[in-house]
């Protein structure tokens, strides 16, 4: 397909749609896997599981097409600008991120389907509510970020990341003290952390989803310290 600078904008805008409706895909999976976590519902965590495969074809899709405009240009000797290129290593990067993501749900899923089959079932700490409804609206903000090319709500997903962590380490702390009095089973603690574990997983993701929207909108490369996110700029940029 020839790749002229107006062709090569259209192919671009048609894979930042595709990885658009990916990240909505995984979004759906995500919530799905928390309701299945709530409900103590098998049935759908099986349906999460069953929806990675979808998730997979799509992201192989995704990176085959980047991969075909860059052989595209080096062949026509095409001079792409550095915007350009930083908008289709996002699309590649962003693409394995949401796979990545995705993996985490089918994760989340099968833990809820262990739940399901407990023969005790303890109520989820309300703190753990919170913090999935943290999560959702995480991905939610960067998946909107990506959509609109907002470098200001993707440094808002940057700060979200440690209100996750820290509503971990609330649950962690409660979970604990109710196996010291005797009110949670062990096996139940043991799977709080593991889910919130993945929880803080899924928000590291979207940090990394995050840094690339910021890196191609203002070129600026982010990196986090122990307390803060800091942007530096670019060295190879003019």
């Amino acid at each position: 397909m020839p790749t002229s600078p107006e062709g090569f904008i259209k192919r671009t805008m048609h894979l930042q749609a595709d990885l658009v409706e990916q990240g909505r895909r995984v979004q759906g999976m995500l919530e799905s896997a928390f309701d299945a976590i709530f409900e103590c519902n098998a049935e759908r965590a099986a349906m999460v599981i069953a929806q990675d495969d979808v998730i997979d074809a799509a992201d192989v899709q995704i990176e085959r097409a980047c991969v075909d405009m860059l052989t595209d240009a080096t062949r026509q000797g095409a001079e792409l600008t550095p915007q350009q290129l930083r908008a289709v290593l996002m699309i590649a990067k962003i693409n394995n991120e949401l796979e990545r993501i995705a993996d985490v749900c089918v994760d989340l899923a099968e833990m809820a389907g262990q739940i399901a089959r407990a023969p005790v079932r303890v109520p989820m700490p309300d703190t753990f509510r919170v913090m999935a409804n943290s999560v959702i609206g995480i991905l939610r903000d960067v998946n909107a970020a990506v959509l609109r090319n907002d470098p200001r709500l993707a440094n808002i997903v940057l700060q979200s990341q440690h209100a996750v962590t820290s509503f971990k380490d609330a649950i962690l702390r409660d979970a604990e003290e109710q196996i010291a009095r005797g009110a949670m089973p062990v096996d139940h603690a043991f799977r709080l952390h593991e889910i919130a574990t993945q929880c803080e997983l899924i928000a590291d993701h979207c940090t990394n989803v995050a840094e690339q929207v910021i890196y191609l909108t203002t070129g600026a490369i982010v990196r986090h310290t122990q307390t803060s996110w800091v942007q530096l700029p670019n060295p190879d940029e003019p």
